[in-house]
């Protein structure tokens, strides 16, 4: 086998036994790092430490990882301007967290046989949120509905750590006022003693 040594020097291709008496020597572990390689890998080093510290490395990369989420948004063709602006407003939430967001127009009755109706609402509301937002995939009907979903142009893991700083930044400046505002009260309590005094 191919013996890496404790501090990662390379020892060099020794028997079982050979390797064996250096693991006793050094009291560390023998540990087969590449089984498929030829001759196998194996290095010296101390068994519990090496999973303690592999586990902590799984653990941050899963913190670290973020998950997108396909958020979803149901319109109707004959939307309300106040109804059509809070729903954007939404899709704008969803895409500056970093979702993919799926639009939804719902037809009803005779509105199936006007689609360009829903197509213009998906092309202004796409043009709308184009500085956040790409269009994915584009609209296209789907029984009673036609579907289109945008995708954010910031990736997830960005948009959670603006959030965080975001977070940071306003709990500094809450913890910030009230110092000020004791400021600003002990500033103001003088002159009604000044006035009494006359």
């Amino acid at each position: 086998m191919r013996l890496v040594g404790p501090s990662g020097e390379q020892v060099g291709i020794v028997p079982l036994a050979k390797a064996l008496e250096l693991a006793q020597e050094y009291d560390l572990d023998l540990v087969e790092v590449a089984a498929n390689a030829r001759p196998p890998v194996c290095k010296l080093m101390d068994y519990g430490k090496f999973k303690y510290e592999s586990a902590m490395k799984a653990r941050e990369a899963r913190k670290n990882q973020a998950h997108t989420v396909i958020k979803e948004m149901k319109l109707r063709p004959k939307i309300d301007p106040h109804d059509y602006d809070t729903k954007k407003g939404h899709v704008v939430r969803f895409l500056k967290q970093g979702d993919k967001v799926k639009i939804t127009i719902m037809f009803r009755g005779r509105e199936q046989s006007r689609p360009e109706l829903g197509y213009r609402l998906l092309q202004r509301l796409a043009e709308d949120v184009q500085d956040l937002g790409f269009v994915e995939s584009n609209p296209k009907q789907d029984g009673r509905n036609m579907i289109m979903v945008l995708g954010p142009h910031k990736k997830k893991t960005e948009a959670m750590a603006e959030a965080r700083e975001a977070q940071a930044a306003r709990k500094a400046e809450r913890q910030g006022q009230p110092a000020q505002a004791d400021e600003s009260a002990d500033a103001e309590q003088p002159a009604p003693a000044e006035q009494s005094a006359e």
